[in-house]
Parts: structure tokens; C-alpha cells; sequence
């Protein structure tokens, strides 16, 4: 640990976490640490564990051994009340939006608000006036999901994950589906959320123009390990050959996709 890094305090820190589905494992002895204030990118391919480590990481789900430390709460030891008052701290943007059909944008954004607060209504729309305007997207309180652009939902999406004026924010693949142009808008977004509210943002992907856009610093996630983790220029001159074939896209190299599929058929 560099001595930067030692100086800065730890927001989150993941200690020999391992995960079974099924009987396979899907997360292997993974230790890390991410900074208070840095955005921290998890990259790598289908299935490496990415979204299992972030559900980990919000206490959506348990580990079966290991740990996961939420500043001082060890969220595999913590009663159930505990957790939903850590859950306050921290927003959540996922993949596909997850914004429900049959609310407009106003009440997709109110939701957390009505949920977890006794604010009176006029100050949950003042709050949702103020995010949404923060991702560009006020004006549009009214309409439905079904209304909107894949990428205004995913403005929606950041705007409801950060109403409860959280210290951390998950994305789980907040590009996966976008052109690059809107790819690009998406990352400043995070980007200057991250700035302006002070946040620790926590980025799955495997979008690698994104993960050099916007990381501090990079994790590649391979088969359930961690195989590197550094800032992107340590990242992007790695002499690991499957952090090079992943971030090449190269064909030929270690990660055989071919077999590896082949072995979890024969499995």
C-alpha cells in the first residue's frame, strides 16, 4: 500500500470473501479495499463474479466465508435493523434501469424517500426537483419509463439512487446498452455526481472505454479472483496476459472462452 493510500480512509474493505452457487464457486478469496471518495471500477468478462461481489458488497446477499466491512459494520455479523439503516447509506443504480413501469419519473425518484423518510410530500418533491435537475432531467417529473430513451432512464436511475443523499453508490453496468455517445454522457455523469456530492462510486463493467473514462483505480475480476488492482495506467501496462487479452479483446491468449464453456457443460 502506497503511503496516498494509507493516509485515506477505508469506505468499504472485502476480505477472503467466497461464494457458492450451486456447488460452483463464484467468488474466490477475494480481498480489497476501496477509498473513501475514489471511484473504483470492477471489470471483466460474463460471469467472472462482478455483479455477486457488488451484491456482496451492499448486503443484498451473504457470503460463505469472508468478509465484508461497510466503514466500521462487518455486514455478515449485523442484525437485520442495522442493515437497513446501513442500506440508507448507500444508492444503487442498476443495469437495466429498474425503474417501474406504472410510476412516473417524479414517483420513481420519491420511492426510497417514502420509504425509508417521515419527510413531509413538499419536501420529498423539493429533493426529487433538486436530483433530478442534477442529471439533467428535470422537466421530465411526469412521464412514464415507457416514455423515455434508454438513456433518460438511466439518468432516472442515477437521480433515484442518489435521493437519499447516499455516502456510496453501486452501478452495476450503468452503460451496458448504450451507444458510445450516450456511454460517454453516462461516465461524466458518474463522474461529476462523484465530485459534487462527494461520493464513493462503486463501478461494475466491462465497457473498456469506460473503465479508463472515469476510474481511480481498477479491479480485474477473473473466474471469481482478483487478479490485479491499480490505477488505470498500472492496469493498462499490466504484465498479466488475461488482464492484456481482456482489455485488447484479443482472441488468442488464456481466457479460452470455447473451453471454459465446455468445461461448465461437462460439469
Amino acid at each position: 500500500m502506497t503511503q496516498m493510500n494509507a493516509d485515506r480512509k477505508i469506505a468499504i474493505s472485502v476480505k477472503n470473501l467466497e461464494k457458492y452457487f450451486e456447488g460452483r464457486k463464484v467468488l474466490d478469496g477475494v480481498t480489497l479495499d476501496i477509498y473513501q471518495g475514489e471511484t473504483f471500477v470492477i471489470m471483466g468478462g460474463t460471469g467472472c463474479g462482478k455483479s455477486t461481489l457488488l451484491r456482496h458488497m451492499s448486503g443484498a446477499i451473504q457470503p460463505d466465508s469472508g468478509q465484508v466491512v461497510f466503514y466500521d459494520k462487518d455486514l455478515t455479523k449485523i442484525s437485520e435493523e442495522e442493515h437497513e439503516q446501513i442500506k440508507r447509506r448507500f444508492g444503487m443504480s442498476f443495469q437495466s434501469s429498474a425503474l417501474l413501469d406504472y410510476l412516473t419519473v417524479e414517483e420513481n425518484v420519491a420511492l426510497p424517500l417514502l420509504e425509508h423518510t417521515d419527510l413531509d410530500p413538499k419536501i420529498i418533491n423539493i429533493i426529487v426537483t433538486m436530483k433530478l435537475s442534477l442529471v439533467g432531467m428535470q422537466g421530465y417529473e411526469h412521464l412514464m419509463p415507457s416514455m423515455l430513451s434508454g438513456g433518460m432512464k438511466k439518468r432516472v436511475g442515477l437521480a433515484r439512487a442518489i435521493a437519499m443523499d447516499p455516502e456510496v453508490v453501486f452501478y452495476d453496468e450503468p452503460t451496458a446498452g448504450l451507444d458510445p455517445v450516450v456511454c460517454a454522457v453516462v461516465d461524466k455523469l458518474i463522474l461529476d455526481l462523484s465530485k459534487k456530492l462527494l461520493l464513493t462510486s462503486v463501478v461494475v463493467t466491462h465497457n473498456m472505454e469506460s473503465v479508463f473514462r472515469i476510474a481511480d483505480r481498477v479491479a480485474m475480476l477473473h473466474e471469481g479472483r482478483v487478479l490485479e488492482v491499480g490505477p488505470p495506467e498500472q492496469i493498462k501496462n499490466s504484465s498479466n496476459a488475461i488482464v492484456q487479452q481482456f482489455i485488447n479483446g484479443d482472441l488468442v491468449g488464456p481466457i479460452n472462452i470455447m473451453e471454459k464453456n465446455r468445461r461448465e457443460i461437462l460439469n
